[in-house]
């Protein structure tokens, strides 16, 4: 969370619903080169899912809003959304860093570096005495085809609210009866072939899962077991390999 301003200044902000995105030209870097987008290559005849926030690599914005919006993309794709667009008021070199740091390949990570359409679209605040200058306020929004159909803005408080730009409240616009992918962590060991069977369950049920090396002392803390894997499934214990496949049958 971004630390709270010693003096705030009310941002103006404006819900841009039912009007068209500004007309911007982006200066991004693809592949060690400069490319201009244009706004309208990022939003016409697409449905596009857009969130913005104060900054790359601040602790929210990395540790919460950019992570869940990857982790939720493939459930957003599957609404309809051809883009999942992240805007910062960084410069281009800012944020192709931050887009590698955070892994997050199924966001495209937009410049906003003069800050020139966070302004057009009434959200540019005053950050000055944090010393960030003129930054984004933190929101979400539905682009069809350039029209603005739906925004989501945080309430003007103190501080660094988030509340409602994050992903799941999105997912949840699009469609309310949608489920988020399940949280699946495994511990694991190189060469046991209980771990690759494992993974080969997970990967047949399409379910994404994060692997995390094994200790002795690792394993007995989060499982009392000594053996690999070990799964948790959003938070439940499963067990190792074989409980993993039971649990899978029985899941839909």
């Amino acid at each position: 969370m971004i630390p709270k301003e010693r003096k705030r200044v009310a941002p103006m902000l404006t819900n841009m619903e039912g009007k068209r995105v500004p007309h911007v030209t982006f200066r991004t870097r693809v592949d060690g080169q400069w490319k201009d987008v244009t706004s309208e290559e990022l939003f016409a005849k697409k449905r596009v899912v857009a969130f913005a926030l104060p900054g790359a690599f601040t602790p929210t914005c990395s540790s919460s809003h950019v992570p869940r919006y990857n982790e939720l993309a493939p459930a957003l794709k599957a609404c309809g959304i051809d883009d999942i667009v992240c805007i910062s008021v960084n410069d281009a070199f800012v944020m192709t860093e931050w887009a590698k740091d955070q892994a997050a390949t199924n966001i495209h990570f937009v410049p906003d570096g003069n800050g020139e359409f966070t302004a057009a679209m009434g959200m540019l605040v005053d950050k000055r005495p944090l010393g960030f200058g003129s930054r984004s306020w933190r929101y979400s929004m539905l682009v069809d085809d350039g029209l603005v159909k739906k925004m989501f803005v945080e309430p003007e408080v103190d501080g660094d609210p988030f509340q409602v730009s994050d992903a799941e409240t999105m997912l949840r616009y699009l469609d309310p009866q949608a489920k988020p992918p399940h949280d699946i962590l495994l511990f694991t060991k190189p060469g046991c072939a209980h771990c690759a069977r494992a993974k080969r369950l997970l990967a047949e049920r399409g379910w994404a899962y994060e692997d995390i090396p094994s200790t002795p002392r690792r394993l007995r803390a989060v499982s009392a077991k000594a053996t690999t894997p070990q799964v948790f499934v959003d938070g439940e214990y499963v067990g190792g390999a074989d409980e993993l496949e039971a649990y899978l049958t029985r899941s839909p």
